[in-house]
Protein backbone atom coordinates (compact mmCIF):
# COMPACT_ATOMS: atom_id res chain seq x y z
CA UNK A 1 0.00 0.00 0.00
CA UNK A 2 1.49 3.45 -1.02
CA UNK A 3 2.27 5.83 2.10
CA UNK A 4 2.04 10.15 1.43
CA UNK A 5 5.33 11.44 1.20
CA UNK A 6 6.45 13.47 3.96
CA UNK A 7 6.28 16.84 4.74
CA UNK A 8 9.03 19.02 4.04
CA UNK A 9 11.35 20.86 6.39
CA UNK A 10 10.51 24.59 6.68
CA UNK A 11 13.90 25.49 4.88
CA UNK A 12 12.51 23.04 1.79
CA UNK A 13 9.42 24.25 1.19
CA UNK A 14 10.25 28.07 1.86
CA UNK A 15 12.58 27.09 -1.25
CA UNK A 16 10.19 25.47 -3.30
CA UNK A 17 7.86 28.62 -3.04
CA UNK A 18 10.53 30.74 -3.84
CA UNK A 19 11.61 29.10 -6.40
CA UNK A 20 8.54 30.00 -8.77
CA UNK A 21 10.15 33.70 -8.53
CA UNK A 22 10.69 33.18 -12.30
CA UNK A 23 7.07 32.90 -12.90
CA UNK A 24 6.36 36.30 -11.95
CA UNK A 25 5.12 38.87 -14.11
CA UNK A 26 8.53 41.01 -13.37
CA UNK A 27 9.77 39.10 -16.48
CA UNK A 28 6.81 39.64 -18.88
CA UNK A 29 7.64 41.06 -22.10
CA UNK A 30 5.28 44.03 -21.36
CA UNK A 31 7.12 45.12 -17.82
CA UNK A 32 10.11 44.25 -19.73
CA UNK A 33 9.48 47.12 -22.17
CA UNK A 34 8.39 49.41 -19.62
CA UNK A 35 11.21 49.29 -17.78
CA UNK A 36 13.26 50.10 -21.42
CA UNK A 37 11.12 52.83 -21.35
CA UNK A 38 9.87 51.80 -24.81
CA UNK A 39 5.86 52.06 -24.22
CA UNK A 40 3.72 54.83 -25.20
CA UNK A 41 1.78 56.92 -23.57
CA UNK A 42 -1.62 54.74 -25.18
CA UNK A 43 0.19 52.00 -24.23
CA UNK A 44 0.90 53.00 -20.56
CA UNK A 45 -2.90 54.32 -20.43
CA UNK A 46 -4.02 50.80 -21.40
CA UNK A 47 -1.55 49.05 -18.54
CA UNK A 48 -2.94 51.81 -15.79
CA UNK A 49 -7.02 51.75 -16.44
CA UNK A 50 -6.76 47.93 -16.84
CA UNK A 51 -4.75 47.17 -13.15
CA UNK A 52 -6.57 49.38 -11.86
CA UNK A 53 -9.37 46.18 -12.17
CA UNK A 54 -7.23 44.47 -10.49
CA UNK A 55 -6.23 46.66 -7.50
CA UNK A 56 -9.55 47.60 -7.41
CA UNK A 57 -10.52 43.99 -6.16
CA UNK A 58 -7.93 43.04 -3.73
CA UNK A 59 -10.27 43.99 -0.71
CA UNK A 60 -12.73 41.69 -1.91
CA UNK A 61 -9.77 38.59 -2.87
CA UNK A 62 -8.93 39.80 1.04
CA UNK A 63 -12.45 40.01 2.95
CA UNK A 64 -13.20 35.59 0.93
CA UNK A 65 -10.10 35.01 2.67
CA UNK A 66 -10.97 36.80 6.12
CA UNK A 67 -15.09 35.01 6.10
CA UNK A 68 -13.04 31.40 5.37
CA UNK A 69 -10.60 32.10 8.37
CA UNK A 70 -11.03 30.43 11.10
CA UNK A 71 -8.02 31.64 13.33
CA UNK A 72 -8.84 34.89 14.86
CA UNK A 73 -5.21 36.15 14.64
CA UNK A 74 -5.07 35.51 11.25
CA UNK A 75 -8.51 37.39 10.58
CA UNK A 76 -7.16 40.40 12.30
CA UNK A 77 -3.91 41.02 11.32
CA UNK A 78 -5.54 40.66 6.86
CA UNK A 79 -7.88 42.81 8.17
CA UNK A 80 -5.13 45.53 7.52
CA UNK A 81 -4.50 44.87 3.83
CA UNK A 82 -8.54 45.46 3.19
CA UNK A 83 -7.67 49.29 5.38
CA UNK A 84 -5.15 49.91 3.33
CA UNK A 85 -6.65 49.43 -0.22
CA UNK A 86 -10.07 50.83 0.42
CA UNK A 87 -8.99 53.42 3.25
CA UNK A 88 -10.91 54.14 6.05
CA UNK A 89 -12.97 56.48 4.68
CA UNK A 90 -14.34 57.58 0.92
CA UNK A 91 -12.07 59.23 -0.70
CA UNK A 92 -9.16 58.76 1.69
CA UNK A 93 -5.70 60.25 -0.42
CA UNK A 94 -3.35 57.68 1.45
CA UNK A 95 -5.93 54.61 0.20
CA UNK A 96 -4.41 52.06 -1.80
CA UNK A 97 -7.27 52.85 -4.63
CA UNK A 98 -6.20 56.19 -4.34
CA UNK A 99 -2.86 56.06 -4.97
CA UNK A 100 -3.86 54.02 -8.09
CA UNK A 101 -6.11 56.64 -9.40
CA UNK A 102 -3.14 59.28 -8.76
CA UNK A 103 -1.11 57.56 -11.30
CA UNK A 104 -4.17 56.80 -13.68
CA UNK A 105 -4.99 60.54 -13.78
CA UNK A 106 -0.94 60.69 -14.19
CA UNK A 107 -0.45 59.17 -17.22
CA UNK A 108 -3.61 61.03 -19.00
CA UNK A 109 -6.84 59.35 -17.72
CA UNK A 110 -9.77 60.83 -16.40
CA UNK A 111 -11.05 59.36 -13.18
CA UNK A 112 -14.19 59.12 -14.24
CA UNK A 113 -13.21 56.57 -17.03
CA UNK A 114 -11.05 54.59 -15.23
CA UNK A 115 -13.99 53.93 -12.14
CA UNK A 116 -16.83 53.20 -14.93
CA UNK A 117 -14.05 50.38 -16.07
CA UNK A 118 -15.30 51.42 -19.77
CA UNK A 119 -10.85 50.08 -20.69
CA UNK A 120 -11.15 47.11 -19.25
CA UNK A 121 -10.57 44.13 -21.51
CA UNK A 122 -11.84 40.74 -21.18
CA UNK A 123 -9.02 38.84 -20.74
CA UNK A 124 -7.83 41.13 -17.85
CA UNK A 125 -11.27 40.65 -16.09
CA UNK A 126 -11.86 37.11 -16.62
CA UNK A 127 -8.02 36.69 -14.88
CA UNK A 128 -9.23 38.78 -12.26
CA UNK A 129 -12.70 37.08 -11.12
CA UNK A 130 -10.64 33.74 -11.52
CA UNK A 131 -8.42 34.87 -8.65
CA UNK A 132 -11.24 36.17 -6.54
CA UNK A 133 -12.89 33.19 -6.61
CA UNK A 134 -10.21 30.99 -5.83
CA UNK A 135 -10.12 32.87 -2.80
CA UNK A 136 -13.57 32.60 -2.36
CA UNK A 137 -13.71 28.66 -2.78
CA UNK A 138 -10.18 27.12 -1.42
CA UNK A 139 -9.16 26.55 1.82
CA UNK A 140 -8.06 29.89 3.28
CA UNK A 141 -4.24 28.67 3.86
CA UNK A 142 -4.31 28.17 -0.18
CA UNK A 143 -5.43 31.74 -0.82
CA UNK A 144 -3.60 33.34 1.53
CA UNK A 145 -0.41 31.21 -0.24
CA UNK A 146 -1.31 32.52 -3.65
CA UNK A 147 -0.66 35.98 -2.14
CA UNK A 148 2.27 35.18 -1.96
CA UNK A 149 3.74 37.22 -4.78
CA UNK A 150 4.44 39.45 -2.38
CA UNK A 151 8.06 37.66 -1.88
CA UNK A 152 8.72 38.95 -5.41
CA UNK A 153 7.21 42.31 -5.90
CA UNK A 154 9.03 44.38 -3.75
CA UNK A 155 12.34 45.18 -5.71
CA UNK A 156 10.63 45.15 -8.51
CA UNK A 157 8.67 48.28 -7.06
CA UNK A 158 11.80 49.68 -6.13
CA UNK A 159 13.24 49.36 -9.88
CA UNK A 160 10.03 50.31 -11.41
CA UNK A 161 9.78 53.61 -9.64
CA UNK A 162 13.55 54.41 -10.80
CA UNK A 163 12.87 53.05 -14.20
CA UNK A 164 9.19 55.14 -14.92
CA UNK A 165 11.29 58.22 -13.42
CA UNK A 166 14.27 58.31 -16.00
CA UNK A 167 11.90 57.05 -19.22
CA UNK A 168 8.72 58.79 -18.68
CA UNK A 169 9.43 62.32 -18.58
CA UNK A 170 5.47 63.41 -18.09
CA UNK A 171 5.40 61.06 -14.49
CA UNK A 172 6.69 62.86 -11.67
CA UNK A 173 7.61 61.18 -8.39
CA UNK A 174 4.27 62.19 -6.90
CA UNK A 175 2.42 60.58 -9.24
CA UNK A 176 4.12 56.68 -8.49
CA UNK A 177 3.37 56.89 -4.51
CA UNK A 178 1.80 53.74 -4.52
CA UNK A 179 4.58 51.96 -5.58
CA UNK A 180 6.87 54.17 -3.84
CA UNK A 181 4.26 53.42 -0.08
CA UNK A 182 4.30 49.89 -0.94
CA UNK A 183 7.99 49.47 -1.22
CA UNK A 184 8.46 48.78 2.44
CA UNK A 185 5.08 47.61 3.38
CA UNK A 186 4.79 44.80 1.02
CA UNK A 187 7.68 42.97 1.95
CA UNK A 188 6.52 43.33 5.78
CA UNK A 189 3.25 41.49 3.92
CA UNK A 190 5.54 38.82 2.35
CA UNK A 191 6.95 37.81 5.83
CA UNK A 192 4.03 38.03 7.58
CA UNK A 193 2.12 35.56 4.36
CA UNK A 194 5.18 33.13 4.62
CA UNK A 195 5.08 32.84 8.60
CA UNK A 196 1.10 32.13 8.35
CA UNK A 197 1.76 29.63 5.54
CA UNK A 198 4.39 27.73 6.83
CA UNK A 199 2.74 27.63 9.79
CA UNK A 200 -0.05 25.89 8.73
CA UNK A 201 0.89 23.76 5.94
CA UNK A 202 2.06 20.56 8.03
CA UNK A 203 1.52 18.10 5.64
CA UNK A 204 3.29 17.20 2.18
CA UNK A 205 -0.41 17.82 0.52
CA UNK A 206 -1.05 20.97 2.00
CA UNK A 207 2.03 22.05 1.00
CA UNK A 208 1.82 20.96 -2.77
CA UNK A 209 -1.51 22.93 -2.22
CA UNK A 210 0.42 25.91 -1.26
CA UNK A 211 2.87 25.57 -4.27
CA UNK A 212 -0.02 25.08 -6.52
CA UNK A 213 -1.45 28.33 -5.28
CA UNK A 214 1.10 30.42 -6.05
CA UNK A 215 1.61 28.75 -9.23
CA UNK A 216 -1.68 29.97 -10.30
CA UNK A 217 -1.71 33.60 -8.76
CA UNK A 218 1.48 33.79 -10.87
CA UNK A 219 -0.44 32.38 -13.99
CA UNK A 220 -3.64 35.49 -13.45
CA UNK A 221 -1.10 38.43 -13.37
CA UNK A 222 1.16 36.82 -16.20
CA UNK A 223 -2.97 36.22 -18.55
CA UNK A 224 -3.77 39.51 -17.12
CA UNK A 225 -0.33 41.16 -18.76
CA UNK A 226 -0.73 39.10 -21.66
CA UNK A 227 -4.39 40.82 -22.08
CA UNK A 228 -2.96 44.17 -21.12
CA UNK A 229 -0.28 43.75 -24.21
CA UNK A 230 -3.22 42.74 -26.66
CA UNK A 231 -4.98 45.79 -26.06
CA UNK A 232 -2.37 48.06 -25.81
CA UNK A 233 -1.24 47.61 -29.76
CA UNK A 234 -4.87 48.12 -30.68
CA UNK A 235 -3.99 51.86 -30.28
Amino acid sequence: MSTSSPARGAEEFVAALRGLSYRYWGSHPFHVRMHAGELSEHELRVWAANRWYYQSVLPRKDAAIISNCPVPEVRRDWLDRIVYHDGTAEGDGDSGRERWLRLCEAVGLDRAEVLDERHIVPGVRFAVDAYVTFARTRPWVEAVASGLTEMFSGHLMQRRVGDMLANYSWIRREDLVYFTNRIDAVSEEGKSTLDIVVRYCVTREQQDQAIAALSFKCDVLWSLLDAIERAAMKE
